[in-house]
């Protein structure tokens, strides 16, 4: 399968290394460097891939999760805007608090006349 230009650009940017991937598979796993560890330079992010027995395919994996991770890098979250409550909501809690202040004002002793 042939890589798409921005992750042909990339892996000029990154060290690959090869390595005997541990676990179960057999013969075939343990005689062969499939699992891929790769670097990106510049950022020092390192991925690895060892979940397939064809080393192509894991380069290709990993080559993907240090695309994705610069990209999570590069994301800037949208400044929050902060909200104001809404002129009803400001009108209902007054209204409120107008309430609670009459039953406070009725529960008060009279004041005394001298």
């Amino acid at each position: 399968m042939a890589l798409p230009d921005h992750l042909r650009k990339l892996l000029r940017d990154c060290d690959v290394e090869t390595y005997r991937a541990s676990g179960p598979g057999g013969q075939h796993r343990n005689k062969t460097e499939s699992a891929v560890r790769m670097k990106h330079r510049p950022s020092g992010i390192v991925r690895v891939a060892t979940e397939h027995r064809s080393q192509l395919r894991n380069r290709e994996l990993a080559l993907e999760r240090v695309w994705r991770a610069l990209e999570v890098r590069r994301r800037r979250p949208k400044p929050r805007k902060p909200t104001e409550p809404t002129q009803a909501s400001q009108i209902r809690r007054l209204d409120v608090k107008r309430v609670t202040a009459q039953k406070k004002l009725a529960r008060r002793k009279p004041a005394s006349e001298d």
